[in-house]
């Protein structure tokens, strides 16, 4: 603290401060949750993939191209995992576009109660590998990916990952 009570941090000739963070107050303008449910059939899956697309064009949220495209390969393998393994008990299912000022998360919800794990990798077969994928692609990011219980008895699936991206050293 400078003799005036005032803090680290640039101050522009005349002694004013100048904050480092040039964040607005309040939530940013794409900042948001956003739920739509879908039929569990295996048209959903490019359906979902173009609404979240859009969505997130038309919120204005600042993705790069390879988040972006980490974002559309999730949605698909998740709605693709609740067309392919709940549909039988959950004839609609719920994807869920949540975004912070730092982050977005895609979650998938439906109605079955059984809980994936995600396998480990078996070059011999052809599928099996989607929740594998969705965990590496938080993972490089910098995110997270998990599997809940919902209050129904079914599951979501989520997979949060920073808007901007870790970098290694």
């Amino acid at each position: 603290m400078d003799d005036q009570g005032r803090g680290p941090g640039p101050r522009p000739e005349g002694g004013e401060d100048v904050s480092t963070d040039r964040r607005p107050p309040g939530p940013l303008p794409y900042e948001g949750v956003w739920r739509f449910t879908t039929p569990a059939v295996d048209a959903s899956v490019p359906q979902a993939r173009r609404a979240v697309r859009d969505l997130l064009a038309r919120q204005g949220v600042p993705v790069t191209d390879d988040l972006g495209h980490g974002l559309l390969l999730i949605v698909s393998e998740l709605v693709t995992n609740a067309v392919k393994h709940a549909a039988l008990l959950s004839p609609t299912i719920a994807v869920e576009v949540a975004v912070g000022a730092e982050w977005v998360r895609i979650a998938v919800e439906d109605n079955h109660p059984y809980r994936p794990t995600a396998l480990e990798t078996d070059h011999a077969r052809t599928g099996g590998r989607g929740l594998l994928l969705v965990r590496e692609i938080a993972r490089e990011a910098g995110g997270a990916c998990d599997v809940e219980h919902t209050a129904s008895g079914g599951k979501v699936i989520w997979a949060v990952l920073p808007l901007h991206p870790v970098r290694l050293v």
